[in-house]
């Protein structure tokens, strides 16, 4: 299979996507009903990024000119251990692995584990040689590369257990916030994105944001209240009151609208359906911060560019193009130079 024979497949899956189909809607209703996290309308805001960002013969096509193709026969086995957090979460790794030629061995998430095998049927069936291109399997073996996602405390037994071969492996990271106070409500309306869509599950999700001394936080808490639908979903409305109830025990000081509790604190990453928030002098200050914390940082929102870090306009943080590399560690050169 040629390399525009797997762009030309690519361009069929993302068509597909946009298609009404049964089949795909019934795995839906059964990934909501196996993950409450994974309500309809995520898994489609998901799938609709996917197709806008991804699965475009121009965007594809843009993507693989930076590199030079010809470093590898491909061939290689690579295991990808994907992660469950969001939707379809390890579906860059996929995309990469069979562009530069070579096979996947999938451990796929138990949260995230019927969407995926439906996509590659769809992509077999329109050409049989991806039969073997794709396998998901129980426990990885016999392979020569391998791409791993998952939490801190995993990680260091991915590393352990995968040292010895070639290897990225994605550790947690969360994305922040900057704001100078001079946002308009529309701007924090797109923040608000950022924070919570998907639940705020996300290592893309803003999970903190630095705003200036002094700053107000009446039009941000207004703002957002206008996720307040977020409060009718039993399992972020669990952790809702969950977080509240511990603010209120330890008699900690905090902003509540509803759906998000503010709370100030110096850690990057927050409870669910909580943020964190600390002030900043200036913004040379934080952009040391930022670089002292880069390896915790997927990204930046903000009308400010930051050195060190990868920067996203207000809204956009959950819609990463194909050259947005995950960790920062750029995946088709890794595999290329297997």
């Amino acid at each position: 299979m040629t390399l525009a024979e797997r762009i030309d497949l690519l361009v069929y899956l993302g068509e597909y996507l946009q298609t009404n189909n049964e089949q795909l809607e019934t795995l839906l209703r059964k990934s909501y009903h196996h993950n409450p996290w994974f309500t309809n309308e995520n898994y489609n805001k998901a799938i609709k990024a996917l197709t806008t960002s991804f699965l475009q013969r121009d965007k594809l096509e843009e993507w693989v000119a930076a590199y030079d193709f010809d470093k590898t026969d491909g061939g290689k086995s690579i295991g990808l251990i994907l992660a469950g957090n969001i939707p379809l979460v390890g579906f860059h790794d996929v995309v990469a692995v069979f562009l530069t030629g070579h096979f996947s061995k999938i451990k796929i998430s138990d949260k995230d584990q019927f969407v995926l095998p439906h996509l590659i049927e769809v992509m077999t069936a329109k050409d049989n040689r991806m039969k073997d291109r794709v396998t998901f399997v129980e426990r990885l073996k016999d392979f020569d590369g391998v791409i791993a996602t998952g939490s801190n405390n995993t990680a260091r037994y991915f590393e352990a257990y995968f040292g010895k071969y070639p290897n990225i492996i994605r550790k947690n990271r969360t994305a922040v916030g900057v704001l100078d106070g001079k946002e308009t409500a529309d701007e924090i309306f797109e923040l608000g994105k950022d924070i919570f869509n998907y639940f705020g599950l996300g290592c893309r999700n803003v999970s903190k944001i630095f705003v200036p001394k002094d700053y107000n936080f009446d039009l941000f808490m207004e703002t957002t209240h206008k996720f307040n639908d977020l409060a009718n979903h039993n399992k972020y409305k669990n952790n809702f009151d969950y977080n509240f109830t511990l603010y209120i025990l330890n008699q900690r000081y905090h902003l509540n609208n509803g759906c998000i509790l503010l709370v100030e604190d110096k850690s990057l990453h927050s409870r669910i359906a909580s943020l964190h928030y600390e002030f900043y002098d200036n913004k040379l200050d934080l952009q040391k911060r930022l670089t002292e914390d880069q390896n915790e940082i997927q990204c930046v929102v903000s009308n400010s560019k930051f050195e060190d870090v990868s920067n996203f306009n207000f809204g956009q943080a959950q819609k990463p193009g194909l050259m947005d590399y995950a960790d920062g560690v750029d995946s088709i050169e890794f595999l290329l130079t297997l």
